[in-house]
């Protein structure tokens, strides 16, 4: 559900010095630039539940404590697109709306405000989706009470 929803209403990325972050109420996925030409055994890529590792060349780029926890078993790292850039995708173990990470590591690769408001936004377009299949919220619009991956209907008869 989540790639559908994605595909069709976009992500929005968290820039960074080395690459981006983004998010969907299941995973997290981070897209490290690298040099061209790097070569998968060039690559030191350690994934845990709660922190990651990631060295190119022998050059630290991400090092630290997860915001929130992953599964590891279902973590991956993918080196594509000319062997230029690393996509690293975790799977969250918390997968509601209100999950939504406000950084990638504690205290860094913090989302801005206005980034982390869309990031919100889309998180809880997503539940609506999940919640309603029959419609397409990919293209809407939302405003009003959506932090926390928005209101509350399952006390409504």
């Amino acid at each position: 559900m989540s790639v559908h929803f994605e595909e069709k209403s976009g992500v929005v990325p968290c820039q960074t010095p080395w690459g981006s972050w983004s998010q969907t109420m299941e995973e997290v996925f981070i897209e490290v630039d690298v040099p061209h030409g790097t070569t998968a055994k060039e690559v030191k890529c350690r994934l845990a539940s709660k922190d990651i590792e990631l060295l190119v060349k022998g050059k630290e780029l991400i090092k630290g404590k997860l915001y929130d926890k992953t599964v590891s078993d279902e973590a991956t790292w993918t080196l594509v697109e000319d062997n230029c850039l690393i996509r690293i995708i975790l799977m969250k173990t918390n997968r509601e709306a209100g999950n939504c990470w406000t950084s990638l590591l504690e205290g860094e690769y913090c989302a801005n405000a206005w980034v982390q408001n869309q990031m919100q936004k889309k998180l809880t377009l997503e539940r609506f989706q999940r919640e309603n299949p029959g419609f397409d919220f990919s293209g809407a619009e939302i405003s009003g009470n959506y932090a926390g991956g928005g209101p509350d209907f399952s006390n409504l008869k």
